[in-house]
């Protein structure tokens, strides 16, 4: 009993310590994952001698990590964003991962002299971009939100299938006829488990009227976390199921929406936090100096040969620039997902296991770091960056039971052309109204004339049935201005 107090306090010094990272970590320019290693480094054996070598254990709390990441990724993915490249998207989360299997696999049996099976094995660990890493990095990058959304649902899709591919080759699965019918299965039952359950869930969370407003995000979560398990007992793919969960979910109209979608993105950073101070526990610096030769040709490979060639195989059939292609081969990001795979064979006491580890961990800091930091001057040299855009309003709402209603609560973003609108010009549907607007924390009732500025909270009451037009009008506006009908912008 003494021990948990030491225990409790000391997990939440490493946590403030990393949650205060990330702003040391911005100002350095730095991927705050990097910071998360650091601290997990400099617990471990090399400082203040913390023994942590169980890779069964290791791998058990990275999938387990890599899931409330996927939640996260897919709660917060807005669909208008990712819809125009879902073509090229599913096909760099599937065909990338055949390609760089095959390519770095060949690459690293000449040049390593690796068995058949271990130089594949590397390649399938290393196929995987990490959904964490591109989400944190490409969100305030100012890529093209078509572009950018590319490469957020292909980091959020083609984790599956480089599981997938790592699991069989761990195991030994022999290669015959119905290898490509047990993937179609895994990947298909998943995304239909993942689907089904996203749809459930928007459909029971809008329909249920719980006591306590926390309730909702803990139920969100539980859904998506339900899909995974359900997936993964059909022996389907469970990550996959996990992120379109939460892809459906985090674009249906939940009830207080952006309370859930805070509480994920809370969860998402204690993932994070947590798997990377792991990893960087785990990881043995003594160690790391054999490996560091075989990662930074096994990271060259990938980075620089099947990366490119898989991003040209995957696109040039959607007719994708080659401006745009050269960016997307550079934004293959590696993190926490190529390690904790890496975690697999290890637990399974697979000969060179380990170096592969030590390897990985050397290709995530050394082009982690070369990537993110050319990252935005080679989209400004290509020309990809995309001018200012509209802010998304976001519409959070709680249902009215009783009175057949719902309150919606909308705070106007910098950029947004809600901006200068009048009240009359928003012409909101019958059956909805604007009862309070909440300006530099002091609220009033807003008249015809009241003209909405940046950074305005309203309050809209309106009934159900109105419920969606009024929400479609307000998107409208917020995107193209009080004639949003004539630039044939509807808020879809």
């Amino acid at each position: 009993m003494d021990e948990l107090p030491v225990v409790l306090g000391s997990g939440a010094i490493v946590l403030l310590a990393s949650v205060f990272a990330v702003r040391f970590s911005i100002r350095l320019g730095l991927p705050s994952l990097l910071i998360y290693l650091g601290i997990g480094v400099l617990i471990g054996e090399a400082g203040l001698g913390v023994q942590f070598d169980n890779a069964a254990v290791m791998q058990s709390l990275g999938i387990a990590a890599l899931v409330m990441i996927l939640v996260e990724g897919g709660l917060t993915t807005q669909w208008s964003a990712v819809r125009p490249g879902l073509g090229p998207s599913i096909a760099l989360s599937v065909v990338a991962v055949v390609v760089t299997v095959v390519v770095t696999g060949a690459a690293l049996h000449w040049l390593l002299d690796l068995e058949w099976r271990t130089a594949l094995l590397w390649g399938a660990v290393l196929s995987s971009t990490d959904a964490a890493a591109v989400f944190s990095v490409l969100r305030s990058s100012g890529i093209g939100r078509r572009l950018s959304g590319v490469v957020e649902l292909e980091s959020g899709l083609n984790d599956a299938p480089s599981y997938i591919a790592v699991v069989m080759l761990t195991t030994g699965v022999s290669v015959d006829w119905r290898l490509p019918l047990q993937l179609l299965y895994q990947l298909g039952v998943g995304a239909v488990i993942g689907l089904a359950f996203g749809l459930a869930g928007g459909w029971l969370l809008r329909r249920s009227a719980l006591p306590a407003t926390g309730l909702y995000p803990l139920a969100t979560v539980a859904m998506c976390v339900l899909a995974y398990s359900s997936a993964q007992l059909a022996h389907a793919s469970g990550l996959l199921a996990t992120f379109l969960a939460g892809l459906v979910l985090g674009n249906s109209r939940l009830p207080h929406r952006s309370d859930t979608l805070s509480f994920a993105e809370g969860l998402g950073w204690i993932a994070q936090i947590g798997v990377f101070v792991l990893l960087g526990l785990f990881a043995s610096p003594g160690r790391l100096l054999e490996a560091v030769v075989p990662g930074l040709v096994a990271g060259l490979v990938a980075v620089l040969v099947a990366r490119p060639f898989a991003v040209v195989l995957s696109t040039t059939p959607f007719r994708v620039p080659w401006r745009e292609q050269v960016f997307l081969s550079w934004a293959g990001l590696r993190g926490a997902v190529p390690i904790v795979l890496a975690t697999i064979p290890l637990a399974a006491d697979l000969p060179g296991a380990q170096l592969l580890v030590d390897a990985v961990f050397v290709i995530v800091i050394v082009y982690t770091l070369l990537q993110t930091a050319f990252m935005t001057p080679l989209a400004r040299a290509l020309g990809v960056v995309s001018p200012a855009e509209p802010q998304q309003i976001d519409i959070d709402a709680a249902p009215l039971d009783e009175l057949g209603a719902v309150l919606l609560q909308i705070r106007i973003p910098r950029g947004s052309r809600l901006h200068g609108v009048y009240l009359a010009e928003l012409r909101v549907p019958r059956g909805a109204s604007v009862s309070l607007v909440v300006r530099r924390g002091k609220g009033f009732t807003p008249e015809t004339t009241t003209r909405l500025q940046e950074d305005d909270q309203l309050l809209i009451v309106t009934t159900e049935a109105a419920r969606n037009a009024t929400e479609r009008r307000l998107r409208a506006v917020g995107r193209a201005g009080p004639i949003a009908r004539w630039r044939g912008e509807s808020g879809d």
